[in-house]
C-alpha cells in the first residue's frame, strides 16, 4: 500500500515551514525530552560523594519525573489545543528552566532533590513534542513524515551537546553551578528562538474544510476506536522492549567480554542509529503506508535482542544489534505524531497525541527497572531480551491491523 504521492508541491512546505521547523528543533533539542536523560548520569556521582546517597534513589527522581510528565501529557496536548501549541510550548519552556535550575540549590536532604523533579514534571512536558508535533503537523501534510523526523533530531543534538557541556562543567563550576548552565539551555536559546520563530499558521494559510477549521476525531471518538488502542498497545510494548536496552546497553556490552572504551563506541552507534532512524522512517512514511513501512523496521529488533541475550563473539554482531535497536527507537517516535494525525486529524490533535504519548513514557520508564530487576534476579540480560525480541514482533504486527487512512475532509492545503 502507498500513501501520499510525492508532488511537486513538497519544496514549498519547506519554504514556507522552514522557520517554524527549525524553531521546533531547536525546542526539543533544549526542553524536558532529551535534558534530564542527558545529564543526570553525570550529576549523580558528585551527589553520591557529597550527600552519600545511592543510585538507586537517586534515579528513583528520573522516574518520578517520567511518570508524572507522562500522565500530564494529555492535559498538556488538551491545552495546546485550545490556547495554541505555541504559548503552551514556551511558558512550559520557561518554566522548565527555572524549575531544572533549582537543583541548584537543593540540600542534604534527598526529599528536596525529589521536590525538584515533581516540580519538573509538573511543568515540563509542555516543552517537548507533545506540543511541538503538533505545530510541525500544522505546516506540513506531503511532507509530514520528513518534517516530524527532522523536528526530533533535536533529540539527538542534545545527544551530542549536553553530555560533554556537563562534563565541562562540573570539574570547572561545580555541581551546583552546572545545574544553571544547563537550565540556560531552555531559557537563554530554546525560549528565544521558540519565540521568535513559532506561530502556528493563520487563518486561510491552511484549507482544511469550506470553514477552515481543522478537522479530526473528538477526543471521544478517538478512545473508542479500536485503531487508537491498537496504536496505544503498540507504542507500550516497543517501549517497554527498547527503553531498558538504551540505559543498560553499556554493561549489555561489557557482559559480552567488551572492554568500556568498546561500550562507549556502541552508545555512540545506538546514538547515530535513532538519529538516522528517524530521517530515514520520517522519508518513508511520507510515500508508503505507515504500518507496512514500520514492520521490518520494529521486527529487525528482535533478531537483535536474541543476539545480544546469546553469546555474540564479534563485536561487529553487537554494534550491529545496537544499530537495529537505536534505528527503531527512531522510528517509533516519528511514528506516535504522524499516526495521531493521519488517523485521528488535528481538530484535538494534542489531547490525543498526549494520550499515545503517555504509552510512551510509561513504558519507558518502567523497562530500565524491569531490564534491572531480571539482571539482579538472574545475573544476566537474556530473559528479559528475549522477551523484548517477542514484544518488538507483536508491537510491528498490531500496526498491520490498522486499514487504510481515513478521510478526514478535503485534502490540506500547503502554507502560504
Amino acid at each position: 500500500m502507498r500513501g501520499d504521492s510525492v508532488a511537486p508541491e513538497d519544496r514549498s512546505e519547506f519554504r514556507a515551514g522552514w522557520p517554524v521547523l527549525l524553531g521546533c528543533m531547536a525546542g526539543v533539542a533544549t526542553g524536558a525530552s532529551p535534558i534530564p536523560y542527558n545529564s543526570i548520569g553525570f550529576v549523580m556521582p558528585e551527589l553520591a560523594r557529597e550527600f552519600g546517597w545511592t543510585f538507586g534513589a537517586m534515579s528513583l527522581g528520573i522516574t518520578i519525573f517520567g511518570v508524572l510528565a507522562s500522565l500530564l501529557a494529555p492535559l498538556f496536548g488538551a491545552w495546546a489545543d485550545r490556547h495554541g501549541a505555541r504559548r503552551v510550548a514556551m511558558v512550559s519552556m520557561a518554566l522548565f528552566g527555572l524549575s531544572f535550575a533549582l537543583f541548584a540549590f537543593i540540600t542534604p536532604s534527598i526529599w528536596s532533590f525529589y521536590a525538584v523533579w515533581v516540580l519538573v514534571g509538573l511543568v515540563g512536558i509542555g516543552a517537548t513534542p507533545v506540543t511541538f508535533s503538533r505545530i510541525v503537523n500544522l505546516w506540513f501534510f506531503r511532507s509530514r513524515g520528513l518534517a516530524l523526523g527532522i523536528m526530533l533530531v533535536g533529540t539527538s543534538i542534545a545527544a551530542v551537546v549536553i553530555p560533554p557541556l556537563v562534563a565541562w562543567a562540573i570539574p570547572t563550576l561545580g555541581w551546583r553551578q552546572a545545574h544553571l548552565v544547563i537550565a540556560g539551555l531552555p531559557l537563554l536559546v530554546g525560549l528565544p528562538l521558540g519565540l521568535l520563530l513559532l506561530r502556528e499558521p493563520r487563518e486561510g494559510q491552511l484549507v482544511h474544510q469550506p470553514s477552515s477549521a481543522l478537522v479530526g476525531a473528538t477526543p471521544g471518538q478517538a478512545f473508542r476506536d479500536r485503531r487508537f488502542w491498537i496504536i496505544f498497545a503498540s507504542i507500550f510494548l516497543v517501549a517497554l522492549a527498547y527503553g531498558g536496552a538504551h540505559i543498560h546497553m553499556p554493561e549489555i556490552v561489557k557482559m559480552h567480554g567488551f572492554t568500556p572504551a568498546d561500550a562507549a563506541r556502541v552508545m555512540q552507534i545506538l546514538g547515530l542509529s535513532i538519529l538516522a532512524g528517524r530521517l530515514v522512517t520520517g522519508f518513508l512514511l511520507d510515500r508508503f503506508w505507515a504500518p507496512l513501512v514500520c514492520l521490518p523496521i520494529l521486527s529487525l529488533p528482535a533478531i537483535a535482542a536474541i543476539t545480544l541475550a546469546g553469546n555474540a563473539p564479534e563485536f561487529a554482531l553487537v554494534a550491529g544489534a545496537a544499530f537495529l535497536l537505536g534505528f527503531a527507537a527512531g522510528a517509533e517516535a516519528d511514528l506516535i505524531a504522524y499516526l495521531a494525525a493521519r488517523y485521528f486529524g488535528m481538530a484535538n490533535y494534542g489531547r490525543i497525541y498526549g494520550t499515545l504519548y503517555m504509552a510512551f513514557g510509561l513504558a519507558s520508564a518502567l523497562s530500565p527497572a524491569l531490564y534491572g530487576r531480571v539482571r539482579d534476579v538472574t545475573g544476566n540480560y537474556a530473559p528479559m531480551l528475549l522477551a523484548a525480541a517477542g514484544l518488538f514482533v507483536v508491537g510491528a504486527l498490531l500496526l498491520l491491523t490498522l486499514g487504510r487512512y481515513p478521510r478526514l475532509g478535503p485534502r490540506e492545503a500547503v502554507p502560504a
